[in-house]
């Protein structure tokens, strides 16, 4: 197991936590990814109050990640893969700024890092309309219940599971074989 100095961070949203929990959990160098919050207005916010809309949170993971094994760029690249970086404060069903795409960084290195693939995906014309993640400098971080946590593994058969993370992961799952743990 790595030594906890040399891991890093980085907090990401992108849509239903519980989607980017489970994909990131796979990934080669990852040593924790958990569902919680962040962005908002509100100390320990309930799953409830940023539901709402009017906390300002967004539903985020927070990746401790090994960059001996698996880069800060990586982890962006297959960000931008797993999710809608155009739809502003959406991702499919799921509709308002707690499902905004955004990326919470750490450092002002992590800060240069997404601001430069954001422009490399604009100039490529990936997308028809243009990467709308925000960009922000993280502050606070809050966990969500121990129920939010690992919701995929412990609910697959579950209908949303089925349904929304179920394709999400397969499909990763596919482009990034050779990274899975």
């Amino acid at each position: 197991m790595a030594n906890e100095i040399n891991l890093k961070t980085t907090t990401l949203g992108g849509g239903c936590f519980w989607c980017i929990e489970a994909i990131f959990s796979e990934l080669k160098g990852v040593q924790l990814a958990e569902s919680g919050y962040s962005g908002g207005k509100v100390d320990n916010p309930t799953y409830e109050q940023v539901c709402s809309g009017k906390t300002g949170h967004a539903e985020v993971v927070q990746i401790r990640f090994n960059p001996k094994i698996i880069s800060y760029k990586e982890i962006l690249e297959i960000f931008f893969t797993i999710h809608d970086p155009t739809t502003l404060n959406q991702q499919g069903n799921d509709i308002g700024s707690q499902y905004r795409s955004v990326i919470f960084y750490h450092s002002e290195e992590q800060k240069k890092v997404a601001q430069k693939i954001i422009s490399k995906l604009d100039s490529s014309k990936k997308w028809k309309n243009p990467v709308v993640t925000e960009v922000s400098s993280f502050d606070k971080y809050y966990k969500a219940v121990d129920y939010h946590q690992n919701y995929f593994k412990l609910n697959a058969s579950q209908p949303y599971c089925k349904a929304v993370i179920e394709p999400k992961v397969n499909k990763f799952r596919k482009l990034y074989f050779n990274q899975l743990k």
